[in-house]
Parts: structure tokens; C-alpha cells; sequence
């Protein structure tokens, strides 16, 4: 291979390898402890929202490295709504509805003036951000609002000791974890073994029909490798959830999202219009493309994963209050940078975000096994995202 072929490959999948690296270093630092279950658990648990909202935040850079400031002020007033309607007496699934459509109905009015006012997406989200932070603490009183007793909902959207799908099958092998003997939990291997089949059936099939089409496939030995790190993931994660608890509830919706918005963004006529739009937002209004239609969807969409996160979030704590959501905007926009968007638009993909997700939240779970500050942790943050920006537009100087 030559080098120009390594330096394609190395540029291509520097956010893998740097996740890799990054992975590596907190198991030597922490002598081991942050590939243990539970901390693996943890880690898909404690950043769902991250994941959730990073795909939002997604479409919204890609039509110009536009962002939305407001995500975690409404995520938690659609939170403290949804918190208050199910305490009040309103049915679990009624509520759910209800939270939805506000988070929709919010995203919908800041993409109004972003779209068709042409108001700059910045001051609108950052009025957003002040509004609905001011109208959470309204909702809430200042106080926290438990919601315990709604079993159902915090099973579903994952939160306290139900959030994990229960083992349907049953009757595993007793293994030895970190020194104390374990039941696998047989539902997460099958689970992991249903999904990697899933995923070389549908790899198979997408390279056979792009020869058959006359399409240009990667090279056989990069498709390959592509695979082997991809079955190799899927099968430690759901190895380590096995030996855990088993398969955390907000996996489910995380991977749902993952799928969709995947599958929207490279494969259907808006998903390439929101790249066009962030390339070149005038060649794509000349030929006749609704560039207002495309940041008004980008931000009605925004606020309808809010709304999910919100829900993630107050079923986890098992409460609403009014700061949660705080810094969740700086995590999504992080995410997205740190997975290869760019901070001009136009590039960025759903998997590229997970990734960046991924590693935002194993440098904080690293730092906080190790008994890191939480200052210094955003220092480390702050860092990361500074780094992940330049190189972006470094790489793309030197293209030029």
C-alpha cells in the first residue's frame, strides 16, 4: 500500500484509532477497572442522551456547522412538563405523547425564525436556551419532582434497577468476573449474535449489489477489516453486558436512532439535501431545493430528540429537576466535532457522531474512576474538542 493509500486510511479512521488509544490509555491508568461490566454498562447508561442528542445536532451542522444552543434547557423543561403531567394523574403513555409534541412543537418554533426569518441560529437557540431553562425552574417550583412509582416509564426509557431488558432465555454458565462468579445472561449473547449476523448479511448484500449495479466498492481487504472491527465491538460489548445485569433499555432506543437517522442521512433524497445545503447553501437553492424546508426539518428534528432525551433522562434519575440538561448542548456539539463533522457543514455522519459520543464518554468515565477533578475534566474536554476542530480544518487546507 502506498503511503498516500496509509495517510487516506490513518485521516479516515483517526476518530477509531484515537478511540482505541484513548480506551487503552484509562486501562493502564486505571489498572483495568474501566473495562469492567459495570463500568462498560455505565457507559452506554450514563451517556444516552449524549448519543440521542449528537444525532440531532448532527443535521443541524450539516446545513452550514449551525448549532442549537437551547438542547439542554429543553430537555429539561420537556422533562419537568412530562414530570408533572404523570404526578398529576395523566396517564404514562398519554404523557409520553405529550412530551413529544412539545419537544416538537419547540424545535418547530426556533426553526421558524432560523429558516424563514432568517434570524441567525445562534441568538435564536441561545434565547431558547434562557427561555426554557427560566420556564423549567417555573414548571418545577425550583424543587425536585420524584416519579419512582411510575415503573412502567422507567422501565421503558431506562432508569434505576429496571432498566435492563430481563433474560428471556436463562440457564447460562456460571463464569468467573473480577474474582466472583457470574451467570451470563444468555439474552445479551443472543442478542449480540443476532446482530452481528444481521450486520454481515447486510454488508454482504450491500457489496454484492453495488458489483451487480457496476457501483465502486472499497477494496475487498478494507472491507474485510471494516467487518473484524465491527463484529469485534458488537460482540465485547454484548459479552460485558452479559456478564453484567444484561442489555440497558436505552441501548434500544440509541441503536433505533442510530439505524434511522443512519439510513436517512445516506440513503434518502433530505439526507443528501442537508449535505448539499451545508456545501453549497446557494448552487443548492438555484437548483431548486428548499433550503428553508431543510433547516426548519433539521431543527423541528432537534427538538423531537430532545424531547427523547428529556424522557431518558428523568427515567434514569428517577426525577425531575431544574438543572438537569446542564451542558448537555457542549456534549452533543462536542460529540458531533470529535466524530468528524465539520465546523463548516456539509460533512458529518451517524456513526462518525457515535463514535465521537463514545469517546467523550470514555475520557469521563476514565477520569472519574481515576478521581480526576471535575474541573480538570472539562480542561481535558475543552482540550479534546479544540483538538478534534483544528485538525478539521487543518486537513482541510492542506485538500486545498
Amino acid at each position: 500500500m502506498s503511503k498516500a493509500k496509509v495517510m487516506e486510511w490513518v485521516q479516515k479512521y483517526t476518530m477509531i484509532l484515537a478511540l482505541i488509544l484513548v480506551v487503552a490509555f484509562f486501562a493502564v491508568q486505571t489498572g483495568g477497572k474501566i473495562l469492567y461490566p459495570q463500568n462498560i454498562t455505565n457507559l452506554i447508561a450514563q451517556n444516552g442522551y449524549v448519543f440521542i442528542l449528537s444525532v440531532g445536532m448532527l443535521f443541524c451542522i450539516l446545513t452550514g456547522g449551525n448549532i442549537d444552543l437551547a438542547v439542554g434547557s429543553v430537555v429539561c423543561f420537556v422533562g419537568a412538563v412530562g414530570a408533572t403531567l404523570m404526578v398529576g394523574g395523566m396517564n404514562v403513555v398519554l404523557a409520553v405523547i405529550v412530551m413529544l409534541l412539545i419537544g416538537t412543537v419547540i424545535g418547530a418554533w426556533q426553526g421558524f425564525w432560523i429558516a424563514y426569518v432568517r434570524i441567525p441560529a445562534f441568538i435564536v437557540t441561545l434565547a431558547g436556551m434562557l427561555v426554557f431553562r427560566g420556564l423549567s425552574n417555573v414548571v418545577l417550583g425550583g424543587m425536585t419532582l420524584s416519579i419512582n412509582k411510575f415503573e412502567t416509564f422507567i422501565m421503558v426509557f431506562g432508569g434505576g434497577a429496571s432498566c435492563y431488558f430481563p433474560d428471556l432465555i436463562g440457564g447460562g454458565p456460571t463464569v468467573l468476573v473480577n474474582g466472583s462468579e457470574v451467570v451470563l445472561n444468555m439474552f445479551s449473547i443472543v442478542v449480540g449474535i443476532v446482530l452481528i449476523v444481521g450486520y454481515l448479511g447486510f454488508a454482504a448484500c450491500s457489496y454484492i449489489s453495488n458489483s451487480k449495479k457496476g457501483y465502486a466498492n472499497a477494496p475487498i481487504a478494507a472491507v474485510a477489516g471494516k467487518a473484524i472491527i465491527v463484529v469485534g465491538v458488537i460482540g465485547y460489548f454484548f459479552w460485558k453486558f452479559a456478564q453484567y445485569k444484561g442489555v440497558p433499555t436505552v441501548l434500544a432506543w440509541i441503536g433505533a436512532i442510530v439505524v434511522i437517522y443512519t439510513f436517512i442521512s445516506s440513503k434518502t433524497t433530505l439526507g443528501r439535501h442537508f449535505y448539499a445545503v451545508g456545501g453549497n447553501e446557494k448552487a443548492t437553492k438555484l437548483s431548486g431545493i428548499n433550503t428553508d424546508r431543510i433547516y426548519f426539518i433539521g431543527y423541528t428534528n432537534m427538538g423531537l430528540l430532545c424531547a427523547l432525551a428529556g424522557m431518558l433522562t428523568i427515567a434514569r434519575m428517577v426525577s425531575a429537576q431544574p438543572t438537569y440538561g446542564d451542558g448537555y448542548e457542549l456534549d452533543a456539539i462536542g460529540a458531533c466535532y470529535i466524530g468528524g463533522a465539520s465546523a463548516y457543514g456539509g460533512v458529518g455522519t451517524v456513526p462518525g457522531v457515535i463514535i465521537g459520543a463514545l469517546l467523550m464518554g470514555v475520557i469521563n468515565l476514565g477520569m472519574s474512576i481515576m478521581g480526576v477533578d471535575a474541573n480538570y475534566q472539562k480542561v481535558v474536554k475543552g482540550l479534546v474538542l479544540l483538538a478534534a476542530v483544528v485538525f478539521d480544518v487543518v486537513s482541510k487546507r492542506k485538500k486545498a
